[in-house]
């Protein structure tokens, strides 16, 4: 998911009949947003340059890991705006590294779900963090290959028919957050009985059947049919397989229990001179004809801003009702080694 804007506008004019070297510079603003890869519509920042007449600069990273750091060690003065995952969203408050979005500009804050904002405990007021996005993994079945019936739950894993045909996510909070589920906890139990309790039951019922944990090639073995079974994400599956064959193939659902999610939301950075620019932007994608672009880019469900539904072109890969009972995966600071010990003893 790459894409980068930037603009140069500086020019320069040298009049030798005169010897004066002049240099023409610019008066517009520049407002520099650290996002996710092909995270932000080109033609909603184009057309938010052309109405506030400023220059849009962005840059991209993959994980919010490489995000944080390179904004903890010295990178956090370089930009305006970042769109961290619920998590990062509570270390970056912890460490003071973000500033209060204007409220008095932020126009559109009515737009925003208030069942997100349940869920956003951190910062339900949106003081320091707008929802951007709201998704979940979940489980897709090659209808292709599976002749009988199946269970609807996290426990499909369990089922022999997938043996050496299924995979999951090589991410301890997604695979151990489903069994937690499955089992009834939270997902980001600090309960060390339920962890134990859920991390067996991968061990014992879903591990004999899963051939890999794999977050990147599962799509494409999923499209080629080596896979008939998979646990992640649904752009994943339906980017790799083509779209007339996505109703034959594809049975994509989350459990009705719900599932580990993320929330990535708009934030501005503490060093950022732009608080009132970057408010505009934060503002203007929320617009719900600009927000709807975004969702048809990926087609992805309409949760967050529920009125830009309306203006979607394209049927989203799954409803967004199936969204109600996730569960965010909340910083769980020192009990991390915990859930990590225990993904040890199952990758191993």
């Amino acid at each position: 998911m790459v894409k980068t804007h930037i603009k140069y506008t500086a020019a320069f004019l040298f009049l030798s009949a005169a010897g004066v070297f002049l240099t023409s510079c610019s008066k517009k603003k520049t407002l520099n947003i650290y996002t996710w890869t092909y995270y932000a519509p080109t033609d909603v920042v184009e057309a938010f340059e052309k109405e506030y007449d400023c220059d849009v600069v962005i840059t991209e990273y993959d994980s919010n890991e490489t995000m944080f750091l390179k904004l903890l060690y010295g990178g956090a003065g370089s930009f305006d705006i970042v769109f961290p995952s619920q998590d990062y969203v509570e270390i970056l408050m912890n460490k003071n590294m973000l500033q209060p979005v204007n409220q008095e500009l932020f126009t559109n804050k009515d737009k925003i779900n208030p069942k997100i904002l349940e869920k956003a405990t951190y910062d339900p007021e949106m003081k320091y963090a707008v929802p951007y996005y709201f998704g979940a993994s979940g489980i897709s079945v090659n209808k292709t290959k599976v002749k009988g019936t199946y269970e609807r739950t996290w426990n499909i894993f369990a089922d022999p028919q997938f043996k050496g045909r299924a995979s999951m996510m090589n991410d301890y909070r997604e695979v151990i957050g489903d069994a937690l589920k499955y089992k009834g906890f939270s997902v980001c139990t600090k309960n060390k009985s339920e962890l134990k309790d859920a991390c067996t039951h991968i061990q014992k019922y879903w591990k004999p059947n899963i051939v890999k944990f794999d977050a990147e090639g599962f799509g494409k073995d999923f499209a080629n049919g080596n896979l008939w079974l998979c646990q992640g994400y649904a752009e994943v599956i339906y980017g790799e397989v083509p779209e007339e064959e996505w109703d034959e193939k594809i049975d994509f659902f989350i459990p009705e229990s719900g599932g580990p999610s993320y929330l990535d939301s708009m934030c501005i950075l503490k060093d950022s001179s732009q608080r009132d620019l970057a408010t505009q932007f934060i503002n203007y994608i929320h617009e719900p004809e600009n927000y709807a672009k975004f969702l048809d880019f990926f087609r992805f469900p309409c949760f967050v801003n529920p009125e830009a539904e309306q203006y979607m072109e394209t049927t989203p890969m799954y409803p967004a009702s199936v969204l109600e009972n996730c569960e965010l995966k909340y910083y769980i600071g020192d009990n991390k080694k915990d859930y990590s010990d225990q993904w040890e003893k199952i990758i191993n």
